[in-house]
């Protein structure tokens, strides 16, 4: 199970290992958010040759583990607790104590939420919260993330293989609604390891639940089976929203698809002395 957690503001990429019982955690992330650095994986090379020891622990223990970014699933060099305990030990940093209780915190709420389900949902509504996003964003949010889940079901069900197969179709009925690919997309609104559609204004949030959503139908509709026949069923989809995000735009005079995004300002470069 991939997953986004937060401390204090910053997002830590995560996977629980079903089979272990057990977090695995971005080391780049975990990086950057205990020292605010600006290229985190600089930090981190520069960090493993002045401690060999580390550098050697690292390279051993640190397995490279597949987690989402931005939509699709990339391989990124992990640890587990005790691993993250470990680079910890390293870093200078302040944050690091108050960093041991979050992760203590995380595997709490793992337990609760695997005997309730309904509390991850309760925390990812708690963590947008803190990132200051309204609650209309939020529930609108949720909703397309339902949306996006009922199709990704449909594709797994229906011969579509994850990882590259459910990328592929994911750009086709972006580019076709947007105009632009995923990347393109993210490029115009300054994005690099984020998720997109934590950094879509409203419209884009509704129009890509409407592009999916009709994706889905329109699949169901033709019973689409495998990558060939599903990126016809997408490539239709994303029209529909594409049609209606220009008629929205010739009445309103407004881009739906801007460069708008929630980044917070950006900060110094620090180096690692």
């Amino acid at each position: 199970m991939n997953n986004l957690k937060l401390f204090e503001g910053k997002q830590i990429r995560s996977y629980w290992n079903e089979k272990e019982e057990q977090w695995y955690f971005s080391v780049v992330d975990i990086i950057e958010a205990l020292t605010d650095s600006v290229n985190a994986t600089d930090y981190l090379k520069k960090l493993r040759k002045r401690d060999s020891e580390l550098g050697s622990y690292v390279g051993t223990n640190c397995p490279q583990v597949e987690m989402l970014t931005n939509g699709k699933r990339r391989k990124t060099l992990a640890g587990t607790v005790k691993d993250v305990f470990r680079i910890i030990q390293s870093i200078p940093s302040p944050k690091a104590e108050p960093f041991k209780q979050w992760l203590a915190k995380v595997g709490y709420e793992r337990i609760q939420e695997i005997n309730d389900p309904g509390q991850s949902l309760d925390r990812a509504r708690e963590n947008w919260q803190k990132l200051g996003r309204s609650d209309k964003w939020i529930q609108q949010r949720m909703t397309g993330q339902e949306t996006r889940n009922k199709l990704t079901d449909y594709w797994q069900e229906n011969g579509v293989k994850k990882g590259e197969e459910f990328a592929a179709l994911t750009n086709i009925i972006h580019q076709e609604w947007t105009g632009l690919t995923v990347k393109k997309h993210k490029e115009l609104k300054g994005l690099k390891s984020q998720n997109l559609r934590d950094h879509m204004n409203e419209a884009e949030l509704i129009f890509t639940a409407l592009a999916e959503l009709s994706t889905r139908q329109i699949a169901e509709k033709t019973n689409a089976v495998g990558l060939n026949e599903n990126a016809v069923a997408s490539k239709v989809g994303g029209s529909i929203a594409k049609n209606a995000r220009k008629e929205l735009e010739d009445k309103t005079g407004k881009s739906v698809v801007t460069g708008e995004n929630f980044l917070p300002p950006a900060k110094d470069k620090n180096k690692l002395k």
